[in-house]
């Protein structure tokens, strides 16, 4: 199941490290972020729950970008 979501980020290299915070998640199958367009593009792993996998990766992305938000 692929999911996109709008996020607050403030520069692309803070979007470049979200983007690689929520590949490293469990149950994130692949994870993009796009800058430009201010949105984060998730495909998660088969029988997942996107809403429980979604709070590992805001929490995995706050760690690199504290400020960041994702609308969940």
């Amino acid at each position: 199941m692929k999911k996109t979501y709008k996020i607050e980020v403030d520069c692309a290299n803070c979007a470049n490290l979200m983007e690689a915070a929520a590949n490293k998640t469990d149950g994130v199958e692949c994870a993009t972020v796009n800058f430009m367009t201010q949105k984060m593009i998730v495909a998660f792993q088969d029988g997942r729950e996107p809403a429980a996998v979604m709070k590992e990766v805001l929490k995995a992305c706050r760690r690199v970008e504290p400020d960041c938000e994702i609308e969940l």
